[in-house]
């Protein structure tokens, strides 16, 4: 019997940041030792081209894959509290951080507005795209020029990421 893979589960935001960056081929080479995945209810929030680009991906490379959301009562009550009205955050955040929740994974998200809170409260790790490139220039995969050029990439592609993003000090939120 093996050791569970981590699974990091992907919401809309990082994949456009790493899409608009050129990468999101090699995002999960980022983390070799960890399972990328992005959830049904996620996925079809992604409009086209990038849908095509995320399914082409998904078809070749097999690197990223699809998983259901809601198998459970206890993940769909939860769910509906925090799309509710009175809570308001978005579908797929709130989507990511229940199946993490109960299944234990690490939410992919930049939203640390709607995130981070949650998160912290229910024990729940999470990457954002600055922790992804963190772990990419740490591991000798990019370099601080190849990370400027990635973090330009997104913002003229009018993404949010810090303009002034400096890796060599940067401290991510997980630790994997």
């Amino acid at each position: 019997m093996g050791t569970k893979k981590i699974k990091i589960v992907l919401d809309t935001d990082v994949i456009i940041h790493f899409a608009k960056g050129e990468m999101l081929a090699t995002l999960p080479s980022i983390l070799p030792e960890c399972q990328f995945v992005v959830l049904d209810i996620v996925k079809n929030e992604i409009n086209r081209p990038l849908l095509t680009q995320l399914e082409r991906q998904m078809q070749l490379l097999g690197n990223i894959q699809e998983v259901a959301f809601g198998d459970t009562p206890e993940e769909r009550r939860e769910y509906f509290r925090l799309t509710s009205r009175s809570i308001g955050l978005g579908r797929g955040e709130s989507a990511c951080m229940v199946y993490c929740l109960y299944h234990h994974d690490v939410v992919g998200s930049s939203n640390l507005k709607d995130i981070k809170e949650y998160c912290k409260q229910n024990g729940i790790s999470y990457l954002t795209t600055c922790d992804f490139l963190w772990y990419a220039w740490k591991r000798g995969m990019m370099t601080v020029e190849e990370i400027n050029v990635f973090v330009k990439k997104v913002t003229s592609a009018e993404s949010k990421l810090p303009e002034d993003f400096d890796v060599e000090h940067y401290m991510p939120y997980t630790e994997i």
